[in-house]
């Protein structure tokens, strides 16, 4: 609707022989009903160069505005055009939406472009936490909803199974597992403590006794942790397209290549007997290191190789999900896929903000269960799937989230999940009872309340919210509609008796909750959240 509105708008400033793209024409929802089901500033923004007052340049507009959908238009200070529309729209929206069913809100703007997300990647040193989960749902969503807006998605796992990280993880398991054997060795402060260390070393020995070698040490070790990985995000509803390795990026040379041509490209020097990468060319705040003094590698230069492996995959757009703690590195990247002779700009780097966990109103830090950091199936195990993931999800990812786990585990209205899935469950509830086929209806006549045109507003609404989480990569913007629709219900729920003694009255009011039914629950699929028939 937002998009048909720019087109009547814009018509109207062609007969005024003001030629503007329908970008520039922004629509909004007023949040007060009286100033119309649609409202442009246009207006306003045409005052400065036009010379005019807005509230002229709006009058002149509203004159020449004609279409069969609006109402009526209204100008209100200090410039807004205001849009009441008929309600026809709405009514025939409804059996759009029991015609379309799964597929309500899907939208083609992806043409079907190949979008590549990398997510999670957490290294296999140990198991996920909570930091990890808000990545992972972030990633997932965004997957999702872009798929169902027409773009062909990829999710992808980088597998760091290289470098220092796994050098550090094969000498703790190494000395847990020479313990195990007999031995007396102490863990440095490089090594990692975790208790899934102890459990590696503990299959190991209890495999290969005290005969296992080096390289099944190391191997074992990546593969039990990575495969716990895999089983806490098959858990989490996360899945994997690809999963890529680093080991796999040196093993063809990509890694080798890429400094070879950096280097032929004159973009390094030397200097203190380690190799430099010049990023200051390309708005890094200071050169980076490539190649260290003792000849190791530094995380750049895989990632670089990594990246242009994406690119060479064709795929259009890429989107990397990363820690706060890289907002510092993606200067340096860029810099290096620029070098490469790369589009920089088809990489978007989404930093997730520091996850806070709340109980009873106290912070919470450490698990009970270890007296360490609290994991994600911990979190899981006490909130539930459900709630995780949609707690996770309904704030955007460059904010901090404070998560309350007294709310996510409360069986009230305060607890969002809550309040959308018995939103589902009573619509449920209220179709079993009516126990009758639903076929769409011509003409809708007994309709008419305030809180049902509400309702049926925020249900024509989807497809766009669909293609603004799209856009935007803000799977939050969905989390925080589905909500809306479950309050309009509520609220419509509250006011209206559906299944009455009058046969059409009943059947127009059960085609209008069922097809709520279908917008929550293609909104919460979007989401990986499950809808629930009964609670």
């Amino acid at each position: 609707m937002s998009n048909k509105l720019k087109e009547i708008i814009k018509k109207a400033l062609t007969k005024l022989d003001i030629d503007i793209s329908l970008e520039d024409i922004m629509i909004e929802t007023p949040k007060d009903t009286k100033n119309g089901d649609y409202s442009s500033n246009i207006a306003m923004k045409l005052a400065k160069t036009l010379k005019d007052s807005p509230i002229n340049i709006a009058n002149k507009i509203v004159t020449l505005l004609e279409d069969e959908i609006i109402d009526k238009v209204m100008v209100a200070n200090p410039g807004f055009i205001n849009f009441y529309l008929k309600k026809d729209y709405l009514f025939e929206n409804i059996n759009t939406i029991l015609t379309e069913q799964d597929n309500y809100g899907r939208i083609n703007i992806g043409n079907n472009q190949k979008v590549n997300i990398e997510f999670v990647s957490a290294n296999p040193t140990g198991t996920l936490h909570v930091g990890h989960g808000r990545g992972a749902v972030y990633g997932s969503s965004l997957a999702n909803i872009l798929s169902f807006a027409g773009f062909d998605v990829t999710r992808e796992y980088y597998v760091n199974d290289g470098g220092n990280q796994i050098n550090n993880l094969n000498r703790s398991i190494k000395i847990r597992y020479n313990n195990l054997c007999g031995g007396n060795l102490e863990l440095d402060s490089n090594c990692y403590h975790g208790k899934e260390i102890i459990e590696v070393a503990k299959n190991i020995y209890d495999k290969y006794g005290k005969n296992a070698d080096d390289e099944i040490i190391s191997k074992y070790g990546v593969d039990y942790l990575l495969s716990e990985i895999k089983k806490d995000l098959d858990e989490f509803r996360v899945s994997f397209d690809v999963w890529s390795s680093e080991k796999s990026i040196y093993k063809r040379g990509l890694v080798d290549n890429t400094l070879k041509t950096l280097i032929a490209k004159n973009y390094t020097y030397e200097s203190e007997d380690a190799i430099w990468l010049k990023t200051t060319l390309f708005n890094d705040d200071k050169d980076r290191v490539l190649v260290k003094s003792d000849k190791s590698n530094t995380y750049l230069l895989p990632d670089i190789a990594y990246h242009l492996d994406k690119y060479q995959r064709g795929f259009d757009y890429l989107i990397d999900v990363l820690g706060a703690d890289h907002h510092g590195y993606i200067a340096r990247l860029k810099s290096g896929i620029h070098m490469m002779g790369e589009d920089e700009n088809k990489l978007t780097v989404k930093i997730l903000q520091m996850v806070r966990l709340l109980k009873d109103g106290e912070e919470v830090k450490l698990s009970k269960r270890t007296g360490k950091t609290i994991t994600l199936k911990e979190l899981i195990e006490e909130v539930g799937v459900d709630a995780t993931r949609y707690f996770f999800a309904n704030k955007s990812l460059d904010t901090q989230l404070d998560f309350d786990i007294t709310l996510a585990t409360s069986n009230s209205n305060e607890n969002p999940v809550y309040y959308i899935q018995y939103a589902y469950a009573r619509i449920s509830s209220i179709l079993r009872d009516y126990k009758k086929d639903i076929a769409n209806i011509e003409k809708y006549d007994t309709i008419n309340s305030e809180c049902a045109y509400n309702l049926l507003v925020k249900l024509y609404e989807f497809p766009n919210i669909v293609k603004l989480a799209s856009l935007k990569y803000a799977p939050h913007i969905v989390t925080n509609y589905v909500y809306e629709v479950a309050n309009c219900f509520h609220v419509f729920y509250n006011f209206e008796k559906v299944l009455t003694d009058d046969e059409m009255k009943t059947k127009e009011r059960i085609n209008l909750i069922k097809a709520t039914a279908i917008v929550i629950k293609n909104s919460l699929r979007l989401l990986s959240i499950e809808t629930k028939d009964k609670m």
